[in-house]
Protein backbone atom coordinates (compact mmCIF):
# COMPACT_ATOMS: atom_id res chain seq x y z
CA UNK A 1 0.00 0.00 0.00
CA UNK A 2 2.80 2.74 1.02
CA UNK A 3 4.44 1.50 -2.14
CA UNK A 4 1.41 2.43 -4.48
CA UNK A 5 1.21 5.21 -2.48
CA UNK A 6 4.57 6.77 -3.06
CA UNK A 7 4.86 5.34 -6.38
CA UNK A 8 1.61 8.27 -7.40
CA UNK A 9 3.05 10.26 -5.48
CA UNK A 10 6.80 10.50 -6.60
CA UNK A 11 6.67 9.44 -10.67
CA UNK A 12 9.81 7.86 -12.40
CA UNK A 13 12.00 9.41 -13.98
CA UNK A 14 11.00 10.00 -17.91
CA UNK A 15 7.53 9.92 -17.48
CA UNK A 16 5.13 12.32 -18.09
CA UNK A 17 1.43 12.97 -16.97
CA UNK A 18 -1.63 12.02 -18.22
CA UNK A 19 -3.14 14.95 -17.92
CA UNK A 20 -1.66 18.48 -17.77
CA UNK A 21 -3.74 21.85 -16.18
CA UNK A 22 -4.20 24.58 -18.37
CA UNK A 23 -5.16 27.88 -17.22
CA UNK A 24 -7.88 29.82 -19.19
CA UNK A 25 -8.69 32.87 -17.70
CA UNK A 26 -9.09 36.40 -19.32
CA UNK A 27 -6.06 38.34 -20.25
CA UNK A 28 -4.45 40.55 -17.85
CA UNK A 29 -6.39 44.51 -18.07
CA UNK A 30 -4.16 47.25 -18.77
CA UNK A 31 -5.37 50.43 -18.24
CA UNK A 32 -4.83 53.34 -21.52
CA UNK A 33 -4.21 56.92 -19.76
CA UNK A 34 -7.04 59.57 -21.25
CA UNK A 35 -5.31 62.33 -23.64
CA UNK A 36 -4.68 65.13 -21.66
CA UNK A 37 -7.64 68.26 -22.67
CA UNK A 38 -5.84 70.57 -25.40
CA UNK A 39 -6.84 73.16 -22.62
CA UNK A 40 -4.68 71.95 -19.92
CA UNK A 41 -2.15 71.21 -22.38
CA UNK A 42 -1.88 74.69 -23.53
CA UNK A 43 -1.79 75.63 -19.57
CA UNK A 44 1.06 73.08 -18.99
CA UNK A 45 3.33 74.09 -21.88
CA UNK A 46 3.37 77.84 -20.95
CA UNK A 47 3.28 77.30 -17.01
CA UNK A 48 6.75 74.72 -17.81
CA UNK A 49 9.96 75.60 -16.28
CA UNK A 50 12.83 76.42 -18.36
CA UNK A 51 16.40 76.62 -16.33
CA UNK A 52 18.12 79.40 -17.27
CA UNK A 53 21.33 78.66 -19.41
CA UNK A 54 24.65 78.84 -17.30
CA UNK A 55 27.15 81.65 -18.14
CA UNK A 56 30.20 80.91 -19.44
CA UNK A 57 33.39 81.35 -17.39
CA UNK A 58 35.30 84.52 -17.73
CA UNK A 59 38.12 83.16 -19.70
CA UNK A 60 36.14 80.22 -21.79
CA UNK A 61 35.24 82.53 -24.43
CA UNK A 62 38.47 84.56 -25.25
CA UNK A 63 37.98 86.87 -28.46
CA UNK A 64 39.62 85.24 -31.55
CA UNK A 65 42.25 87.00 -32.38
CA UNK A 66 43.50 87.26 -36.17
CA UNK A 67 47.10 86.37 -36.56
CA UNK A 68 48.81 88.93 -38.90
CA UNK A 69 51.61 88.08 -40.90
CA UNK A 70 54.44 90.73 -40.63
CA UNK A 71 56.16 92.28 -43.61
CA UNK A 72 60.27 90.30 -44.54
CA UNK A 73 62.72 92.99 -44.13
CA UNK A 74 63.18 92.72 -47.75
CA UNK A 75 59.77 93.64 -48.72
CA UNK A 76 60.09 96.57 -46.23
CA UNK A 77 62.86 97.36 -47.80
CA UNK A 78 61.99 97.26 -51.39
CA UNK A 79 58.88 99.72 -50.32
CA UNK A 80 61.39 102.05 -48.96
CA UNK A 81 62.91 102.15 -52.33
CA UNK A 82 59.28 101.90 -53.93
CA UNK A 83 58.81 105.19 -52.12
CA UNK A 84 62.51 106.99 -52.53
CA UNK A 85 61.61 106.19 -56.60
CA UNK A 86 57.74 108.22 -56.70
CA UNK A 87 59.38 110.82 -54.42
CA UNK A 88 62.68 111.56 -57.27
CA UNK A 89 61.19 110.66 -60.82
CA UNK A 90 58.92 112.57 -62.84
CA UNK A 91 57.95 110.13 -65.05
CA UNK A 92 56.71 106.49 -63.96
CA UNK A 93 55.30 104.34 -66.91
CA UNK A 94 53.83 101.00 -66.33
CA UNK A 95 54.99 98.23 -68.94
CA UNK A 96 53.25 94.89 -69.17
CA UNK A 97 55.99 92.16 -69.90
CA UNK A 98 54.51 89.54 -72.12
CA UNK A 99 57.01 86.79 -71.93
CA UNK A 100 60.25 88.57 -73.33
CA UNK A 101 63.29 86.44 -73.14
CA UNK A 102 66.57 87.82 -71.52
CA UNK A 103 68.55 88.74 -74.71
CA UNK A 104 65.46 91.49 -75.25
CA UNK A 105 65.78 92.86 -71.97
CA UNK A 106 69.06 93.53 -72.13
CA UNK A 107 68.97 95.30 -75.50
CA UNK A 108 65.90 96.94 -73.97
CA UNK A 109 67.34 98.44 -70.86
CA UNK A 110 70.66 99.63 -72.86
CA UNK A 111 68.78 101.35 -75.26
CA UNK A 112 66.55 103.31 -72.28
CA UNK A 113 69.46 103.50 -70.70
CA UNK A 114 71.31 106.08 -73.24
CA UNK A 115 68.27 108.51 -72.41
CA UNK A 116 68.90 108.22 -68.88
CA UNK A 117 65.79 106.26 -68.58
CA UNK A 118 65.78 103.00 -65.69
CA UNK A 119 64.40 100.13 -66.00
CA UNK A 120 62.94 98.67 -62.35
CA UNK A 121 61.23 95.01 -61.21
CA UNK A 122 59.29 95.08 -57.85
CA UNK A 123 57.10 92.69 -56.89
CA UNK A 124 52.56 92.82 -57.31
CA UNK A 125 52.20 92.35 -53.54
CA UNK A 126 55.19 95.21 -52.71
CA UNK A 127 53.62 97.90 -55.07
CA UNK A 128 50.03 97.63 -54.42
CA UNK A 129 50.50 97.81 -50.64
CA UNK A 130 52.77 101.18 -51.25
CA UNK A 131 50.23 102.34 -53.58
CA UNK A 132 47.08 101.38 -51.55
CA UNK A 133 47.95 104.22 -48.78
CA UNK A 134 50.11 107.12 -51.17
CA UNK A 135 48.07 109.62 -53.30
CA UNK A 136 49.10 107.53 -56.20
CA UNK A 137 46.27 104.91 -55.12
CA UNK A 138 44.72 105.25 -58.85
CA UNK A 139 47.86 103.14 -60.23
CA UNK A 140 46.66 100.19 -58.63
CA UNK A 141 44.71 98.86 -61.62
CA UNK A 142 47.44 98.70 -63.88
CA UNK A 143 49.45 96.34 -61.65
CA UNK A 144 47.89 93.06 -62.94
CA UNK A 145 50.12 90.17 -63.84
CA UNK A 146 54.00 90.28 -65.04
CA UNK A 147 54.22 94.54 -64.94
CA UNK A 148 57.78 96.28 -65.34
CA UNK A 149 58.24 99.93 -64.24
CA UNK A 150 60.30 102.72 -66.47
CA UNK A 151 61.18 105.59 -64.98
CA UNK A 152 63.19 108.54 -65.40
CA UNK A 153 64.25 111.81 -63.31
CA UNK A 154 63.01 113.87 -66.46
CA UNK A 155 59.87 113.00 -68.73
CA UNK A 156 61.45 111.53 -71.73
CA UNK A 157 58.18 110.41 -72.76
CA UNK A 158 59.35 110.78 -76.83
CA UNK A 159 62.57 108.71 -76.46
CA UNK A 160 60.87 105.67 -74.03
CA UNK A 161 58.44 105.64 -77.01
CA UNK A 162 60.96 105.23 -79.76
CA UNK A 163 62.32 102.34 -78.31
CA UNK A 164 59.09 100.94 -76.57
CA UNK A 165 58.18 100.53 -80.33
CA UNK A 166 60.97 98.14 -81.14
CA UNK A 167 59.74 95.94 -78.53
CA UNK A 168 56.42 94.40 -79.30
CA UNK A 169 56.53 92.09 -76.09
CA UNK A 170 56.45 95.43 -74.08
CA UNK A 171 52.83 97.17 -73.98
CA UNK A 172 52.56 100.26 -72.57
CA UNK A 173 49.94 100.54 -69.88
CA UNK A 174 49.75 103.93 -68.20
CA UNK A 175 52.11 106.29 -66.81
CA UNK A 176 52.39 108.73 -64.09
CA UNK A 177 54.21 112.01 -65.73
CA UNK A 178 54.88 115.00 -62.75
CA UNK A 179 52.09 113.82 -60.75
CA UNK A 180 49.61 113.38 -63.58
CA UNK A 181 48.00 109.81 -64.06
CA UNK A 182 47.35 109.06 -68.16
CA UNK A 183 47.02 106.50 -70.68
CA UNK A 184 48.23 105.51 -73.53
CA UNK A 185 46.65 107.94 -75.70
CA UNK A 186 47.26 111.01 -72.80
CA UNK A 187 50.97 109.82 -73.40
CA UNK A 188 51.01 110.06 -77.06
CA UNK A 189 49.31 113.76 -76.94
CA UNK A 190 51.99 114.16 -74.12
CA UNK A 191 54.91 113.02 -76.94
CA UNK A 192 53.67 115.53 -79.08
CA UNK A 193 53.99 118.25 -77.26
CA UNK A 194 57.42 120.90 -77.45
CA UNK A 195 60.07 120.63 -75.10
CA UNK A 196 60.66 122.93 -72.53
CA UNK A 197 63.32 124.81 -73.95
CA UNK A 198 61.03 125.42 -76.86
CA UNK A 199 58.21 126.85 -75.26
CA UNK A 200 61.17 129.05 -72.62
CA UNK A 201 62.56 130.47 -76.81
CA UNK A 202 58.81 131.40 -77.79
CA UNK A 203 57.76 132.76 -74.63
CA UNK A 204 61.24 135.19 -74.41
CA UNK A 205 60.70 135.93 -77.72
CA UNK A 206 57.36 136.90 -77.72
CA UNK A 207 58.08 139.16 -74.35
CA UNK A 208 60.86 140.78 -76.29
CA UNK A 209 58.54 141.94 -79.22
CA UNK A 210 55.77 143.44 -76.71
CA UNK A 211 58.30 145.26 -74.53
CA UNK A 212 60.12 146.49 -78.07
CA UNK A 213 56.80 147.63 -79.65
CA UNK A 214 55.96 149.14 -76.33
CA UNK A 215 59.16 151.34 -76.35
CA UNK A 216 58.43 152.49 -79.94
CA UNK A 217 54.75 153.41 -78.82
CA UNK A 218 56.07 155.22 -75.92
CA UNK A 219 58.74 157.36 -77.76
CA UNK A 220 55.95 157.96 -80.68
CA UNK A 221 54.48 160.90 -79.48
CA UNK A 222 57.36 162.85 -77.87
CA UNK A 223 59.46 162.33 -81.21
CA UNK A 224 56.33 163.30 -83.60
CA UNK A 225 56.20 166.18 -80.81
CA UNK A 226 59.65 167.59 -80.88
CA UNK A 227 59.25 167.28 -84.62
CA UNK A 228 56.50 169.78 -85.50
CA UNK A 229 58.32 172.19 -82.73
CA UNK A 230 61.29 172.34 -84.73
CA UNK A 231 59.40 173.07 -87.97
CA UNK A 232 57.38 175.57 -85.82
CA UNK A 233 60.64 177.55 -84.82
CA UNK A 234 61.45 177.21 -88.33
CA UNK A 235 58.51 178.90 -89.86
CA UNK A 236 58.75 181.54 -86.85
CA UNK A 237 62.53 182.58 -88.38
CA UNK A 238 62.67 186.04 -89.45
CA UNK A 239 65.00 185.45 -92.20
CA UNK A 240 62.51 182.63 -93.96
CA UNK A 241 59.93 184.29 -96.50
CA UNK A 242 57.46 181.58 -96.68
CA UNK A 243 55.14 180.50 -93.71
CA UNK A 244 53.77 177.34 -95.19
CA UNK A 245 55.16 173.95 -94.64
CA UNK A 246 56.30 172.29 -97.72
CA UNK A 247 55.97 168.45 -98.59
CA UNK A 248 59.45 167.84 -98.00
CA UNK A 249 59.23 169.56 -94.26
CA UNK A 250 56.50 167.12 -93.59
CA UNK A 251 57.94 163.94 -95.34
CA UNK A 252 60.63 164.80 -92.86
CA UNK A 253 58.35 165.28 -89.49
CA UNK A 254 56.90 161.75 -90.61
CA UNK A 255 60.08 160.01 -91.15
CA UNK A 256 61.07 161.76 -87.87
CA UNK A 257 57.75 160.48 -86.33
CA UNK A 258 58.38 156.97 -87.60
Amino acid sequence: MAATLCGRLFPKSGWLPLTQSVRHGSKAVTRHRKPVHFLKQKMMAVTEYIPPIPAAPPGALAPRVRKTEEESALAVLLRKDLETLFKECKMIAVVQNNAINAEDLMVLRHKLKRHNISVKFFPNQVTRSFLSNSIYSNMLPLFVGQTVIIVSKEPKVKEMLQVLKHSPQMVLLGACIENTLLSYQGILNYSKLPSMITIQGELVSGLTMMTSRTVSMLRHHPVHLSALLQQYVKQQDPGDSTNVVTDKDTSTIQETAA
